[in-house]
């Protein structure tokens, strides 16, 4: 009799987590597109991609997850907070106080987490520290409507884009402390020019992210925008102009206009496709792995990183050693492991270890700032 109600309680647990991940609660296609941006950066920290992607080219393919996956993670960062804060019609209020300390209390432990993760170790420009900041930054736009929200995006990246080059160049980042406040920071993804990312993403989800027109409009719109980043990044500049050659770029980390406007479109036009495809019931089954995973973002980047300085420093006595690590061949493995792990704890769990903490965290957070007020 045991054995049956184990069996049926397993069996319930499963339907249950199916649920979860298929019901109104979530949104599939964006889950399936952070997947693949979480897949994206795993590749892009542990295979020797190919220099410059092509798309006539297939040998260059794998190099397209180079800084475009960090960019798809930022953008998703923009629709995560739009779809918590109202969608179409955004919170307003206590609800909308509510939410600034829950995303306010998330941004700093997500940059704690990120600095634990830097003190491990592991060669990698972690991504965690600039995502708490650009959640900071977002907190100001968050009652804005879509054109204004997207308005902003094109603006801060074409601004900033120009401006970047003179940030880069101060002194404090070649003083003694330079390399740790980068760190700190995460200037590698630098917020200054990253927040048009997510207030792509944000504008995104205020627009309506789960209407079939709106994600048409988000697929060819995004594939336009990429398509002439990228495309003029074959025209030459001006040829002794070391600010111009700067900027005029779509190489990726370089913060260069054509990247920021070539890889942002390309993040959005990911995004609709990945809302389009879910769409289909099939699809949405076999891509259940992904989702899953896209479900616990936090949880399955963090798991990468540790689970790496475990095994670098038992097997080659350093977690800083990125040729040897890469030299045990552990994408597939480690990838795979991962996926699974996140399949099987969100159908007989549910949330991501890290993402319950940080949401519990939150929301006694909140509770105290009523109690506070």
């Amino acid at each position: 009799m045991a054995p049956r109600k184990e069996l049926a309680g397993g069996i319930s647990r499963l339907a249950a987590g199916l649920l979860r991940l298929n019901g109104p609660a979530r949104v599939g296609g964006v889950d399936l597109a952070r997947g693949l941006a979480v897949v994206g950066m795993f590749a892009a920290h542990l295979l020797a991609t190919a220099e410059g992607w092509v798309w006539t080219q297939p040998a260059t393919w794998s190099s397209i997850v180079d800084g475009r996956s960090s960019i798809l993670f930022a953008t998703l960062a923009g629709v995560s907070l739009g779809l918590v804060t109202g969608g179409r019609a955004p919170v307003t209020g206590r609800a909308l106080r509510d939410a600034r300390v829950r995303i306010a209390v998330r941004a700093g432990m997500l940059w704690l987490v990120g600095v634990l993760l830097i003190l491990t170790g592991v060669p990698v420009y972690v991504i965690l520290p600039a995502y708490g900041i650009l959640f900071l930054l977002a907190l100001p736009f968050l009652r804005l409507r879509a054109r204004t929200l997207l308005g902003a995006a094109v603006v801060a990246g074409l601004v900033m884009a120009l401006v970047q080059p003179a940030l880069d160049a101060m002194p404090v980042w070649r003083g003694p402390l330079g390399s740790a406040l980068a760190d700190l920071l995460g200037w590698h993804y630098p917020f200054t020019v990253w927040i048009a990312f997510l207030l792509a993403g944000l504008g995104a989800a205020r627009a309506g992210i789960t209407r079939r027109a709106v994600q048409w409009r988000m697929l060819l719109g995004g594939a336009s925008v990429a398509a002439i980043g990228y495309g003029l990044a074959s025209v030459p500049v001006a040829s002794g102009s070391a600010y111009l050659a700067t900027v005029w770029q779509a190489e990726p980390h370089s913060s260069g206009l054509l990247e920021v406007f070539g890889s942002g479109g390309f993040a959005i036009a990911v995004i609709a496709a990945c809302l389009l495809l879910c769409r289909w019931r099939m699809l949405r089954m076999l891509s259940l792995p992904l989702r899953a995973t896209g479900a616990m973002p936090l949880t399955a980047y963090t798991a990468q990183l540790v689970i790496w300085a475990v095994v670098a420093l038992a097997v080659l006595g350093d977690t800083g050693d990125l040729g040897g690590f890469r030299a045990l061949e552990p994408f597939w493995p480690l990838t795979l492991g991962i996926l699974a792990g996140c399949t099987a704890w969100a159908l007989l769990v549910g949330r991501g270890p890290l993402e319950w903490l940080l949401d519990r965290t939150a929301r006694l957070a909140v509770r105290s700032h009523r109690l506070d007020g």
